[in-house]
């Protein structure tokens, strides 16, 4: 069974940075698109980046230029460099892996970025 976990969140300053893992259990295969998507208290889920098959990546412009996206093939592991993080970015930041047609969702992790 696939299954996705979430790890790095946590409690920053403005300014600082975090690393945030998503990493896919249950099979070898590299999911056709890796989302990370955050959800800020109150707020809707926003979709922050998108990582496809083909390694394209895509960002919001709320994040872009301080945001990265990287992968380990040999793990299976979707990384999210944050860097020069904001207040507005405090959220739960959620993986989502579609293989094919099929979605699967992480529980989240929350990040915390105080003024």
């Amino acid at each position: 069974q696939i299954q996705l976990a979430e790890s790095g969140g946590g409690l920053v300053q403005t300014g600082g940075s975090l690393r945030l893992s998503c990493v896919v259990s249950g099979t070898a295969l590299k999911a056709t698109v890796m989302n990370i998507y955050r959800q800020a208290p109150g707020a809707q889920r926003e979709l922050a980046a998108t990582l496809t098959y083909g390694e394209e990546k895509t960002y919001a412009d709320s994040v872009k230029g301080r945001f990265a996206l990287s992968r380990d093939r040999g793990k299976n592991v979707v990384y999210l460099q944050m860097d020069n993080l904001k207040p507005e970015d405090t959220g739960v930041y959620i993986c989502n892996a579609n293989f094919g047609s099929v979605p699967y969702w992480g529980q989240g992790t929350q990040v915390i970025v105080s003024s």
